[in-house]
């Protein structure tokens, strides 16, 4: 066990004043109210480039920033998005949307700011939300309902998004509808020929948001066909994927969609480790379509995801907050098509 040193404080030097917006004026040479508006980026009054160039230099001479409390006093909001953190492993392709978004709502003037509240969830989570007094909300999966929603907005939330496979009363909706990634997989196996086809179903809480509908879409697209669709629960890590390609002979499956391309490699590895020829005896895709997957012997079929632009998001959330009694927005923003390579 690594131990952490008990070492005596040192004796620090005296702390230093906290510069103000007096402070930024009186260096810059001019008053405080251009100091405000210059930091604020008020569009109303007129100010000169050469003028804002020194209320910014003034500022980061004395290392002044703006305090959020008392902008958000005068704005009459704040300029604070909440994103409530992921408590499940959203993979790549989420994550480099959410830096996207982050990027655009920076752009914007806004803060985002990720919380966590793994123990909490649907309303009980939005009265946590409510507390820092956010001026939007972007919630993504399931579990919000009309009384969170109603419960932000009264804590004077403009905008309260969602992000899932249906919409909320009372809030703005991007609609994933995950059932198309499974539909798109199992189709394309199906026109390959194959007619035993194994989707995997991951062990990882939480992920059931999106790995029962690619299931359902799976067994949609084959449906009438005479093809028969299993459902294989497998965790995220080595051990579980070698168990199933152990049982993989009296499983009689010629084709596996195996729920995204990071199940996707895990199961190939282990199959071919079990003597499994792929494509030969079975044939494997993903979903994401990520590098890694291209860098693969063989390279690794997937279905390729649009998911919404951050930019477009960010507008949104924007528009929100300008026109806060505007009808809540609903827009379908998931696409799905195959990418065919060497593994189907």
């Amino acid at each position: 066990m690594v131990q952490i040193p008990n070492t005596p404080p040192s004796a620090s030097p005296a702390p230093r004043s906290v510069p103000t917006s007096a402070d930024v004026a009186r260096l810059a040479g001019v008053s405080r109210a251009t100091v405000s508006y210059v930091l604020n980026n008020t569009s109303a009054v007129r100010i000169s480039e050469a003028t804002r160039r020194r209320v910014h230099e003034a500022a980061r001479e004395l290392g002044y920033v703006p305090h959020a409390a008392a902008r958000s006093l005068r704005a009459g909001h704040s300029r604070m998005v909440l994103m409530p953190a992921p408590a499940i492993p959203v993979g790549p392709l989420y994550s480099a949307f959410i830096n996207e978004l982050q990027w655009a709502l920076g752009r914007l003037d806004y803060t985002v700011v990720q919380y966590g509240t793994v123990a909490l969830r649907g309303d009980e989570a939005a009265r946590a939300w409510a507390e820092l007094r956010p001026v939007a909300v972007l919630v993504p999966g399931a579990g919000l309902g009309p009384q969170g929603v109603d419960v932000l907005k009264r804590s004077g939330a403009r905008a309260v998004v969602t992000l899932g496979p249906e919409s909320v009363e009372g809030a703005h909706a991007l609609l994933m509808d995950h059932t198309a990634v499974g539909h798109a997989a199992a189709s394309h196996l199906h026109i390959r020929g194959r007619r035993r086809i194994g989707v995997v179903v991951p062990e990882e809480a939480g992920l059931e948001t999106f790995s029962r509908p690619r299931l359902e879409g799976a067994r949609a697209a084959l449906r009438g066909t005479g093809a028969e669709v299993t459902a294989l629960p497998l965790a995220y890590e080595e051990e579980s994927a070698t168990r199933l390609a152990a049982q993989w002979p009296d499983l009689g499956l010629d084709a596996v969609f195996a729920y995204n391309d990071e199940y996707a490699m895990l199961l190939m590895r282990a199959l071919q480790d079990a003597g499994v020829r792929i494509p030969e005896d079975t044939a494997v895709i993903g979903a994401d379509d990520l590098v890694l997957g291209r860098l693969l012997r063989p390279r690794l079929s997937t279905v390729h995801i649009d998911l919404p632009s951050g930019r477009d998001l960010a507008e949104l959330v924007d528009r929100a907050v300008r026109n806060p009694g505007a009808e809540p927005e609903t827009h379908a923003v998931l696409g799905a098509s195959v990418v065919h390579r060497e593994s189907s």
